[in-house]
């Protein structure tokens, strides 16, 4: 197992120009990280290349490895043009991530304000044959591309299930969220240990959790049900994140685990107890 960090969870310090991408990466380093997983929010490698080859120059000076690159996508388009043009661009999307030196390549899917599994169930076979164009591109380069659980509409344990299913290559897999089945109203531990078997990533993440019918005011955001979520810092939060490493180590998985940290607190200081927190639960599970 590697323990590492999303560029993801400084993003607010990279936005407001307090830290750049390669700040960051050093800043892992730092704070006893061994990957970085690059998420273009505050920066962007398609508009600027020259920042992959200083990403990999730092990730090397610094000791850590690049685990995966991890991009947006929504294959639901208006006509079959746009359906084409958005194959294409994450096509580029492999490109970047070859570029990066990385084997993961996390794409989004889909995104709906209808999350019936009705819809879903008429419009999997086109998400999975999407997904399986850009899974085939990737082959060429040795990447394993996932989709997330994150967005409503394929967030569910079942759905993600049945989208790796429905693509049907050994190459696309599951960047696996344990905090994100809490907005789909899943139970973490529960859904951690039904998809662990297809994990190609696994993100940690905590969120505090309150019923519907008591709103807590500012700050917090809707379940699929109805019911609050607020971002914590890892170990801090309601999920039984001791049970939910206990399940990851126990499958046998040895692969990245990546912290993503979205609470309100100070991004630096989530991320460095949530570090901690992470590698502790981990040794003892």
């Amino acid at each position: 197992m590697k323990l590492g960090l999303s560029t993801y969870s400084l993003a607010r310090e990279i936005q407001s120009g307090a830290m750049s991408a390669t700040d960051v990466v050093a800043w892992i380093a730092d704070h006893g990280g061994e990957h970085v997983e690059i998420v273009p929010i505050g920066y962007s490698l398609k508009d600027n290349p020259e920042l992959i080859g200083a990403i990999r120059a730092k990730a090397d000076a610094v000791g850590i490895e690049i685990s995966n690159y991890a991009v947006g996508g929504n294959f639901v388009t208006d006509d079959e043009a746009a359906f084409e043009a958005e194959i294409a661009r994450l096509k580029g999307e492999v490109d970047i991530a070859h570029a990066l030196g990385v084997k993961l390549m996390r794409h989004d899917v889909a995104s709906r304000q209808d999350t019936s599994v009705e819809l879903f169930v008429r419009e999997l076979p086109k998400l999975a044959e999407a997904c399986r164009r850009i899974a085939d591109y990737a082959a060429g380069y040795g990447i394993v591309t996932s989709v997330e659980n994150h967005g409503y509409y394929i967030q569910a344990s079942d759905r993600v299930l049945a989208l790796i299913d429905a693509v049907g290559r050994d190459n696309y897999k599951l960047t696996l969220d344990v905090g994100n089945f809490m907005c789909a109203d899943e139970n973490s531990v529960a859904a951690v240990k039904r998809t662990i078997r297809a994990a190609s990533m696994v993100h940690l993440k905590d969120f505090y959790l309150r019923p519907a019918a008591q709103p807590p005011g500012e700050g917090w955001f809707q379940t699929i049900s109805g019911n609050y979520l607020r971002g914590a810092v890892l170990g801090n939060g309601d999920i039984d994140m001791r049970a939910v490493l206990q399940a990851v180590k126990s499958s046998g998985y040895d692969g990245y685990l990546s912290l993503e940290f979205e609470g309100v607190e100070d991004c630096k200081y989530g991320a460095r107890v949530g570090l901690a927190n992470a590698r502790r639960l981990w040794d003892e599970a």
